[in-house]
């Protein structure tokens, strides 16, 4: 429906045909790769691991922008590095190869890798998908608490009981037009919903049994 062509061209890997995407006052397109790769950070839908790399070396790659040719590394890079692991649940696994995990790992580790950048925008494709409901509920957290400490997050998500619970603003697309934007309340209405996903929706009542994927315990 275009969401991920979406944002593939806010990170600059593909050319729109018109218009222009502007990042605060500069064109995406006039900055250079690395100018877009400290600015922008890019989780990808794929979950590929190409090459057998320990975690820890893959996170470490969201560093690299801020590093000078051939330059390692530093003790603040090291933190920053070791802060994003922990806070996707990784860290434990940091020195095992990221060819061995499961899909849901992998999406972890290369989240970590995308928040050690510490961009000023981090997109998301499909952050969720593959976890179980624990860690789902911690990474929509934990991108919810980026957007409260300055960042901006764009995430592309199916979801929407996640989406209404961590949002602040959704924008529902079909076919490439973008439906409905607004708030959660505004956007996700029987009619909207009916339009796009060919579904009926409940409101819900005290006398219904509803499983929903709302808080973590404690």
């Amino acid at each position: 429906a275009g969401k991920t062509t979406l944002l593939k061209a806010i990170a600059g890997l593909i050319r729109i045909e018109s218009g222009q995407i502007m990042l605060g006052d500069s064109q995406l397109m006039s900055l250079d790769a690395g100018q877009r790769a400290r600015k922008v950070a890019y989780l990808a839908q794929e979950r590929i691991a190409h090459w057998p790399l320990l975690v820890e070396r893959v996170v470490a790659l969201g560093r690299f922008p801020h590093l000078a040719h051939w330059q390692q590394p530093g003790e603040q890079d090291q933190r920053i590095i070791d802060a994003a692991m922990r806070a996707t649940d990784v860290y434990d696994f940091r020195q095992r190869r990221i060819s061995e995990l499961s899909g849901g790992e992998r999406m972890r580790v290369l989240l970590a890798r995308a928040l050690a950048v510490q961009a000023d925008i981090l997109l998301a494709d499909e952050p969720v998908n593959a976890l179980d409901p624990a860690h789902a509920l911690a990474i929509m957290q934990l991108l919810r608490n980026s957007c409260e400490q300055g960042a901006s997050v764009i995430a592309v998500m199916h979801d929407l009981t996640l989406a209404a619970r961590f949002c602040h603003r959704l924008v529902l697309m079909d076919g490439g037009r973008i439906i409905a934007s607004g708030s959660p309340q505004e956007v996700l209405t029987d009619d909207h919903l009916r339009q796009v996903y060919h579904i009926e929706t409940y409101p819900g009542n005290g006398d219904e049994f509803v499983v929903l994927p709302w808080t973590l315990c404690e």
